[in-house]
């Protein structure tokens, strides 16, 4: 039996189906370009990669790319080449050594064609080819992606577009906001590119002078490919807020409104507009950009507007007169509404007193008014008077009431919201105002009556004022208090109200130490009596007057104008003698009578010791 002869050609099939031998591996050459085709704009740059797999021979590879355009499609014209620098044909070679068409490479295997400036005869087949360095020619060795070119038809201007030239970079249109107020700026971005593509469409400032690149051009807000809002980072809690908008008129106009403006929105503003197309892999590329100069902004600051001034000078003025003070709030200031709100008040501290003082007075924001501390209950307006005068009108002055007037304003600004931000502040200069004074003199004596009170019985303790000086209708007012002892000494807690007689004559009963009835009255037109009925030992403690002189004004309110104090009045419940012989019969009268003599000493000595001390 003799075996037939084999085919050839099965031969050959069954050799490309068969292992490689041991140690070579087992790999095919291929070369990968992008999937095509790709669609770029006349004037822009285009990158296209190219990367080599399952070679052999050194790690790396070279790389020569060749162009076959639509008028000559069997032509190759070499473009560049990572080994021969002579490679490049007369069509590219001057493009080549200016560095507007080459090949970088990105690692051994993988390269990128770059062509900064797209030109229409550009356009066509693309091959990257790798010259063989294995030792068996399998695989692919070259690639291929076609290229189109599309013309330029992206237009960006401001909106509404002024007189040619209007928007050039080395003269934009200058604009002048207010702080507080909106900026609003427009932009036209149109395209007429016959395929699907999309706008993406950027505000943004540039410090005044400053070149205009993307080192120097801080992005505001802007609307993605994707139609999503996106702001720059020192923008984001703005648009987050609601204070910066960006939206879509029509089908190319675009519109930037940056509520509140401060400070640091002054600069030149740019509309940046690029056109983005999908690639065959489904990425996104940007394909054409252009930029056009909107305007120079200027932000008028409230801090360097604001200014303050008082009126009418320095006043001197009698007790009970009225005081009118005014103040107006100056400068290119916004009128109040919507981005902007004012508030004004008056301070004032006593002559001599360091620092802006307390505060009288004021209007807010929404117009209310208020009294500070201590002013409460008196006849005193705070209104505006014109559109930034304000008054200050105390109906009845008092001495107190002298001292060093300050007008102090503040500036508000407020965004696209409600929430208002405080811009600035100003204080005029420092107003004088001199009150006279009452001129009473007060001095009150007081004691108590019988000199000594026993326990259960009533303490009246007199005090008697004299008045000197002061006004017809003076009224006068009178409390009294005391200080309990504690271990023989008085406390260091303050003086307690124990009743009075106000200026009206209407009676105030405070606590008493031990807890009964109290009386207070007046018994003469000068004279105040307090009594204790049914004295016990918690009522011991040093007594004392307090009167006061009261002046009533045109506005019926009360003025203290002056008061006194007496000098102390001891109060001690002594226990009556018989009460100290209430022994107990059994141990007998005698020493009843011993017991209670003992006790009566004991009580005396210690009584006569502590007022000694006192």
């Amino acid at each position: 039996w003799t075996a037939p002869s084999p085919n050839p050609f099965f031969f050959w099939h069954l050799q490309l189906l068969l292992p490689f031998p041991a140690g070579m591996g087992c790999w095919a050459r291929e070369v990968l370009v992008p999937e095509g085709p790709l669609y770029r704009v006349a004037g822009t740059a285009v990158s296209i990669s190219c990367n080599v797999t399952g070679y052999e021979g050194p790690a790396q590879q070279n790389f020569e790319w060749f162009l076959y355009r639509p008028e000559a499609p069997d032509t190759a014209l070499g473009i560049v080449s990572t080994k021969d620098t002579q490679f490049s044909y007369a069509v590219f070679k001057s493009r080549v050594v200016a560095g507007e068409v080459q090949v970088q490479r990105l690692q051994g295997d993988a390269v990128v064609l770059k062509i900064a400036r797209l030109q229409a005869q550009d356009a066509g087949i693309y091959e990257c080819h790798t010259p063989s360095t294995d030792t068996r020619y399998l695989g692919s060795y070259s690639g291929k992606v076609e290229l189109r070119v599309l013309p330029d038809v992206l237009q960006v201007s401001a909106a509404p577009p002024g007189p040619r030239g209007r928007q050039a970079p080395t003269s934009p249109p200058r604009m002048t906001v207010h702080e507080g107020q909106e900026l609003a700026l427009g932009c036209l971005a149109r395209t007429s590119t016959q395929k699907h593509t999309h706008l993406a469409v950027s505000f943004g400032r540039s410090v005044p002078e400053a070149p205009v690149g993307r080192s120097t051009l801080q992005e505001v807000v802007g609307i993605r490919s994707d139609l999503a809002v996106e702001a720059g980072a020192p923008y984001a809690e703005r648009l987050a807020a609601g204070e910066l908008r960006l939206g879509k008129e029509g089908t190319d106009r675009y519109r930037m409104v940056v509520g509140g403006a401060q400070a640091g929105d002054a600069g030149t503003y740019h509309c940046t507009a690029a056109e983005w197309i999908q690639d065959p892999d489904g990425s996104w590329a940007q394909i054409a950009e252009k930029r056009a100069v909107l305007a120079h902004v200027d932000v008028q600051t409230l801090s360097s507007q604001l200014a303050v001034t008082v009126g009418p000078g320095e006043r001197r003025i009698g007790p009970g007169e009225p005081l009118e003070l005014l103040c107006n709030v100056s400068g290119a200031l916004p009128p109040a509404g919507r981005h902007a709100a004012y508030s004004v008040g008056w301070e004032m501290a006593p002559a001599g007193a360091p620092g802006p003082g307390r505060l009288v007075a004021q209007l807010d924001t929404e117009g209310v008014g208020s009294l500070g501390p201590g002013y409460e209950g008196r006849h005193i307006a705070m209104e505006k008077v014109a559109s930034r005068t304000y008054r200050l009108r105390l109906e009845a002055a008092r001495p107190g009431d002298a001292g060093t007037y300050r007008c102090l304003a503040k500036a508000y600004v407020r965004g696209s919201g409600t929430r208002l931000r405080e811009a600035a502040s100003a204080r005029s200069r420092p107003l004088p105002v001199h009150v006279r004074e009452e001129g009473v003199v007060l001095e009150a004596v007081a004691w108590l009556a019988g000199g000594t009170v026993y326990r259960g019985e009533t303490a009246s303790l007199l005090c008697n004022i004299s008045v000197r000086g002061g006004p017809p209708g003076l009224r006068l007012a009178a409390s009294w208090w005391v200080e309990r002892p504690e271990d023989g000494e008085l406390s260091s807690v303050p003086a307690q109200l124990v009743g009075g007689v106000g200026q009206d004559g209407v009676a105030e009963l405070g606590v008493r130490p031990g807890g009964g009835p109290v009386s207070v009255e007046l018994v003469g037109p000068r004279s105040h009596r307090l009594r204790l009925h049914s004295l016990g030992p918690e009522d011991e403690g040093v007594y004392h007057c307090a009167p006061s002189a009261w002046v009533q004004h045109a506005d019926y309110s009360w003025y203290q104008a002056g008061s006194a104090r007496s000098g102390p009045v001891t109060v001690y419940p002594y226990m009556h003698a018989l009460d100290t012989l209430f022994v107990p019969l059994l141990v007998g009268t005698g020493v009843a009578l011993v017991t209670g003599a003992t006790v009566l000493g004991t009580i005396t000595c210690c009584f006569m010791k502590r007022l000694r001390k006192r």
